[in-house]
C-alpha cells in the first residue's frame, strides 16, 4: 500500500490554499447530497502532493469509510496504462504503429464494414483497409461498444454475449468474436469509443509472449510500485474493497448495484480487459501519473521513453480535428468540443472552444464509475479522482473539478 501524505503545502506549491479547499467542499456536497457513496481526491504539483481530501464510504451498507487503501474498480482508466504497455513493444522495434493487426489476430483481415439491414441480416461490404495498430489506439478503428445503443452493430456485439458483467469467452475468443461482427466505418476514418484497447491488450499478449496480468506486472506495477494493482481483489485485501452504485430515480440517490464483499472482482475474470479491467488505488494510480508527468519515468525506472509519451499525448485526430468534428456523439470518458485524441489519452487542443477552465496539452481520461485523472505538463500538476457510481455520465463532475482545481492557481 502506497502512503498518500500531503507533502508541500499548497501555498508553497503555487495554490492559493483557501481557493483549493474549495474542491473538497464540492465534492463532499455529492457525498451528503447522496449523490455518491465517497470521494478521494489527489492534487500533485511538482511532483509533490499538495492536496488530499478522503470522504465519505467506501462501503454505504457496512458503515465503512473511504480510507487511502481503498481498492477501486478504475475501468477505462486501465486504457492508458494497456496504451503504454504497447508502446513500450513500439520501442523495442517489435511492431509499426501502420502494421495490419490481422498480423497477429488473423480473423480481422475479413471483418467487414456494416452497410445496411438489421443486426440479424446485416449487409456489409469490403473495407477500403485493415484496421492498424494505429487505429486502435485512437479509436478509430470503426468497433463500437454494446453499451452506446445507438446502432444496429451495437446490437450486434450484444447479440454476440457482451454486456457489462461478461464477455463471449476469454481475450483469444473475444477478439475472434470482434473481428467477425461489421464495422461501424472503415477503418480511420471517424472516433468511436469502443473495444479497441481490449484488442490492444491481446495484441500485447501475443507480441509479448506473456498473459497481459503478467506482462502488466513486470513491466508497469513492479517498476513503479504499485503493489495494489491488478484484475481482481485478493480475498485477503476483499475489506479494502469499494461497493459500485448507480443513480436511482429523479434525486438520482448513490444505489448498490455491485456489493463488494459479492463482487465478480473478487475472482479471477475469464477475459483480461485491457479497456476496463483492473481495480487500483489512489496511491497506486498517483505512482502512474507521477510517472507520466515526470516524462515517463519515476524513482529511477523508466516505463516509456519521454519522445514517445510526448508523441502519444498529442492530438492524432487529421488535420488537428477535436471529436465533434472526428467522432460520434455517443458515450465516451471525455468532452468533445477543443478535445482531440493521441494514443490512448484524451488531448485539450482548445480550452476555449472546450468551454471549461483547462489547459492546452493537458491529457487525460476516465472509468465508467466517475473516476478520473489529468496530467498537465505546463502547469505541471496531475488529479486523480476515485469514487464509484456507474455511469459517469451522471454528475458534471469532471469539468467541475477543472474549474475548481485551476481557479486556485496563483
Amino acid at each position: 500500500m502506497k502512503a498518500i501524505d500531503v507533502e508541500l503545502d499548497p501555498s508553497d506549491g503555487g495554490f492559493d490554499s483557501t481557493r483549493l479547499k474549495r474542491l473538497g467542499t464540492h465534492l463532499r456536497r455529492y457525498v451528503d447530497d447522496g449523490h455518491l457513496p465517497g470521494t478521494n481526491v489527489l492534487v500533485s504539483r511538482g511532483g509533490k502532493v499538495v492536496y488530499h481530501d478522503v470522504y465519505g464510504h467506501r462501503d454505504v451498507e457496512r458503515s465503512l469509510p473511504v480510507e487511502n487503501d481503498t481498492l477501486y474498480r478504475i475501468y477505462s482508466m486501465t486504457k492508458p496504462i494497456t496504451s503504454i504497455a504497447l508502446m513500450q513493444l513500439y520501442e523495442k522495434g517489435l511492431l509499426q504503429l501502420k502494421d495490419p493487426i490481422s498480423k497477429w489476430i488473423p480473423a480481422f483481415a475479413d471483418t467487414q464494414v456494416f452497410v445496411d439491414g438489421d443486426a440479424a441480416n446485416p449487409v456489409t461490404r469490403e473495407p477500403a483497409r485493415e484496421i492498424c495498430v494505429h487505429d486502435l489506439l485512437t479509436h478509430t478503428s470503426g468497433l463500437t461498444y454494446h453499451f452506446h445503443m445507438a446502432n444496429t452493430v451495437d446490437e450486434m456485439y450484444r447479440r454476440a454475449g457482451f454486456d457489462w458483467t461478461k464477455s463471449p469467452g476469454d481475450l483469444e475468443t473475444q477478439c475472434d468474436v470482434v473481428a467477425s461482427l461489421p464495422l461501424l466505418f472503415d477503418p480511420g476514418t471517424e472516433w468511436n469509443y469502443s473495444y479497441s484497447t481490449d484488442v490492444v491488450g491481446r495484441i500485447v499478449e501475443l507480441v509479448a509472449g506473456v498473459d497481459l496480468d503478467r506482462y502488466f506486472r513486470e513491466h508497469i506495477f513492479e517498476p513503479l510500485d504499485m503493489v495494489d494493482t491488478g484484475f481482481c481483489v485478493a480475498d485477503s485485501e476483499r475489506d479494502r474493497f469499494a461497493s459500485c452504485y448507480y443513480p436511482k430515480g429523479k434525486e438520482l440517490k448513490a444505489t448498490l448495484l455491485d456489493d463488494a464483499q459479492k463482487s465478480r472482482y473478487l475472482r479471477e475474470p475469464t477475459a483480461l480487459s485491457g479497456g476496463g479491467g483492473l481495480v487500483s488505488t489512489l496511491g497506486d494510480y498517483h505512482q502512474f501519473t507521477q510517472a507520466l508527468l515526470n516524462g515517463g519515468e519515476l524513482n529511477g525506472h523508466r516505463i516509456i521513453g519521454r519522445k514517445t509519451l510526448e508523441f502519444m499525448t498529442t492530438n492524432h485526430l487529421p488535420e488537428g480535428a477535436d471529436l465533434t468534428e472526428y467522432g460520434r456523439p455517443l458515450f465516451s470518458e471525455t468532452a468533445y468540443d477543443g478535445v482531440g485524441f493521441g494514443l490512448g489519452f484524451s488531448v485539450v487542443i482548445d480550452p476555449a472552444k472546450a468551454k471549461v477552465l483547462s489547459q492546452k496539452g493537458e491529457y487525460a481520461w476516465g472509468g465508467a464509475a466517475s473516476t478520473a485523472f489529468w496530467v498537465d505538463p505546463v502547469e505541471d500538476l496531475t488529479v486523480i479522482f476515485l469514487t464509484q457510481l456507474l455511469p459517469s455520465s451522471t454528475h458534471p463532475i469532471r469539468p467541475e473539478m477543472k474549474s475548481l482545481v485551476y481557479q486556485a492557481l496563483v
